[in-house]
């Protein structure tokens, strides 16, 4: 009798194929429970961005950088490298993630350093600064995640103009370094309220001193920088990066010429409501419709229905809510996601619809 004719084989065969056939029909309902199959159909399910791995680094040094100005070195081995206008996350003692510019030496994969402004509640301030300013003393461990480049600098522009206001000098002074060692054209002109308000201000203008490179213009005693005659003395081509307060990156971007290149370095999101209107959110998976007013954001709708949703910066910039899109138009107004990443998913802190409905993954 052949294997094929025998009664026990021919049982485990439609044991087999029986058990296959539950599978694939349950695996169908699966599928038509969660958009997101193979993982699990949550009744309150979370995607978004995957967190960059962290590290725990210890603050081994801290000096008064100028007035109001603090700056931090984070020791640690082993360092992931990074190249100028790159920054990293800090996760502070409270949670809140914070994002800062990296201005030490690209060489030391040892420490990272950073500087941060402290800027009061009166002043737009939401606490992370004072966190850094009050809590980050010597020997402290602190976890960061990163390191990201959203500001890198092209080594093949001709020449270079810097345009810096205030602590947006920060991820300008790599690239200053750089572009000198290499040789490079470059200009700087550098901003603030006052000299003593200006971190780095001395590196800076031995940096420039052999041909006169840098411009400092202390608003106290000089009043506002020319950003007109600045901008007008580059040449064709010349590529022109801007880091400082929304007001001065959108001067510069008012009075560039044509035929130069300009980059933009942000750390606080687009103030421009501009085109604001109510929508609707679908939860997909919770069965919610929510609705989003005109002066508030998708975040705090989703969080209304769903508290347990992550966030942090609210500002576009950390990626901590990042949501899949499943349906509609998305009006991005972040500074962080790809144009890969934003084929379909946004940062439901700071972007919105472009229509009347989104459909989320949540």
């Amino acid at each position: 009798m052949s294997r094929l004719t025998d009664p026990r084989t021919y049982r485990k065969a439609v044991l087999v194929a029986g058990a296959a056939l539950a599978v694939r029909r349950a695996l169908r309902r699966r599928v038509r429970r969660s958009p997101l199959w193979p993982l699990p159909a949550l009744e309150e399910p979370v995607s978004g961005r995957p967190r960059a791995r962290a590290l725990r680094l210890r603050v081994t040094g801290r000096e008064e950088a100028a007035d109001g100005v603090v700056l931090l070195r984070l020791a640690g081995h082993a360092l992931p490298a990074w190249e100028p206008g790159a920054h990293l996350d800090l996760v502070l003692p409270s949670g809140l993630v914070r994002q800062y510019s990296l201005c030490g030496d690209p060489r030391d994969t040892a420490s990272y350093t950073v500087a941060t402004r402290l800027i009061p509640a009166e002043a737009g301030g939401r606490g992370g600064s004072r966190e850094v300013h009050e809590q980050l003393r010597e020997g402290a461990e602190v976890e960061v995640r990163g390191v990201r480049n959203r500001f890198p600098l092209d080594a093949d522009a001709p020449a270079y103009l810097f345009v810096a206001g205030g602590i947006g000098i920060t991820p300008i002074l790599p690239m200053l370094r750089d572009a000198h060692a290499r040789g490079a054209d470059w200009r700087l002109l550098y901003g603030g309220r006052s000299r003593a308000s200006m971190p780095f201000l001395e590196e800076v203008e031995k940096l420039g001193a052999d041909q006169g490179r840098v411009r400092v213009v202390a608003e106290d005693s000089d009043g506002l920088p020319d950003l007109a005659a600045a901008l007008g003395a580059t040449a064709p081509g010349t590529a022109v990066y801007c880091c400082g307060p929304e007001g001065l990156m959108a001067a510069v971007r008012e009075a560039l010429p044509a035929g130069r290149t300009l980059h933009l370095e942000r750390f606080a999101p687009r103030n421009s409501t501009e085109g604001n209107g109510p929508f609707e959110v679908e939860l997909r998976r919770s069965g919610r419709v929510l609705d989003v007013p005109a002066d508030g954001t998708v975040l705090a709708a989703v969080r209304g229905a769903l508290p347990h949703v992550a966030y942090s910066c609210e500002q576009g910039f950390c990626g901590t809510c990042q949501q899949r899109v499943l349906e509609g138009e998305i009006d991005h107004r972040d500074e962080l996601l790809t144009d890969a990443e934003r084929a379909g998913s946004m940062l439901i802190c700071v972007s919105r619809a472009r229509g009347e409905r989104l459909v989320l993954d949540l």
